[in-house]
């Protein structure tokens, strides 16, 4: 082809970005569901720092209430005797928010079934006063892994076979459950020797968990590390694991592998609600000695947090309960600060703000625009 013709022909298209256009763009990645490891530690930095601008604003030094905190928390034996205290209900109903989690299926209403095991397990002392601890304390675990796994069916049932959202009822359950607390300690159950105090009788000596040394740190921390443990190896080395960890990859594979959602829905329903039941027996037999108002500072819905952080991992939630549970009670601690104890639920939900924010942003891909 001669020059001439050549320089004829029409130039061919360009692919060059046009000017001022952006070379890349943002795309979702419906596959990123897990944000990066690290986003766990930047989350808390993060909830740290946006924390000590209020700390700030309210005349006290950030770097000092924060040392005070982790002082009362960690920095004796008995902050960190209280710290475990606290972290047993929080790993308890953790490990249960985990485990309905394992398979997309939102359980908000720990709380609720917290509730439910104290008051179970409570009946039992006021119905059967007599009975010799060998006795009374396996039947306080039974009545309490009982009522919290109903309350965990109360949700599951719905969701199972009417496709019920799942959020709705168990948090509504949440105030039932709480309303018939009240009504028992206010009630019926009312110790009448307690001036007027909403709360039941103590407990005998042979109704209390046991307890290491002189301290408050009970015999709940070995079931909650027990319950850790079967966790592990159930969802690593059995057939349910398995099949739990297949529906969270994706429940379509799995129910066309002939994998019943439905059961297993159930199941982890009233799982979770059984070991939010056991935490709400340790807590009024191994802490408060009886069933009264306000027994939970909210331990149900702190465990959401606890088990977003861990990852739903064995460690990740015991460590995520420490954590929490160092948060309580260094937020007593600032008390003699001139603080408010409040200090402590604002950390809590400035990390879970930027867990949740981390999650998404994990979503988002930086993709360059090709030809």
């Amino acid at each position: 082809m001669s020059e001439r013709t050549t320089a004829a022909l029409p130039p061919e298209p360009r692919t060059a970005r046009a000017p001022g256009r952006f070379p890349f763009r943002i795309e979702i990645d419906p596959a990123g569901k897990e944000s990066p490891w690290w986003m766990t530690i930047a989350s808390v930095v993060l909830a740290l720092l946006v924390c000590a601008v209020f700390i700030a604003a309210n005349g006290k030094n950030p770097v000092e209430v924060y040392a005070k905190m982790l002082q009362g928390a960690f920095g004796s034996e008995f902050g960190f005797t209280e710290t475990l205290v606290k972290a047993i209900p929080l790993l308890l109903c953790g490990l249960g928010v985990s485990i309905a989690y394992r398979i997309s299926v939102w359980n908000i209403g720990a709380e609720g079934q917290f509730a439910a095991g104290a008051i179970a397990a409570t009946a039992v002392t006021i119905y059967f006063p007599e009975l010799p601890f060998y006795a009374a304390i396996p039947l306080m675990i039974a009545f309490a892994v009982v009522a919290g796994g109903v309350w965990g069916a109360l949700t599951a049932i719905p969701k199972a076979f009417f496709q019920v959202n799942e959020l709705i009822t168990s948090l509504m359950l949440n105030y039932v459950a709480l309303l018939a607390l009240d009504y028992f300690v206010f009630g019926p159950w009312r110790d009448p020797k307690g001036f007027n105090f909403p709360g039941t009788p103590m407990f005998t000596e042979a109704q209390s968990l046991p307890t290491l040394g002189g301290t408050r740190l009970h015999f709940g921390l070995a079931i909650a590390l027990a319950a850790v443990a079967v966790y592990a190896l159930a969802i690593r080395y059995t057939r349910w694991g398995y099949e739990l960890r297949l529906i969270g990859a994706n429940p379509e594979a799995a129910k066309n592998a002939g994998i019943r959602l439905n059961r297993h829905i159930l199941v982890v329903m009233i799982v979770s609600g059984a070991l939010a039941g056991i935490a709400g027996m340790a807590e009024v037999s191994g802490v408060a000695h009886r069933l009264m108002y306000g027994i939970s500072p909210g331990y149900g819905y702190t465990a959401i947090i606890v088990a977003w952080i861990a990852k739903l991992h064995p460690l990740g939630l015991i460590a995520a309960s420490v954590l929490f549970g160092g948060l309580i009670v260094g937020g007593y601690s600032v008390q003699t600060l001139g603080l408010p104890s409040s200090i402590s639920s604002m950390l809590q939900g400035a990390i879970l703000f930027f867990l949740i924010a981390g999650n998404m942003l994990a979503k988002f891909r930086l993709r360059r625009n090709g030809r």
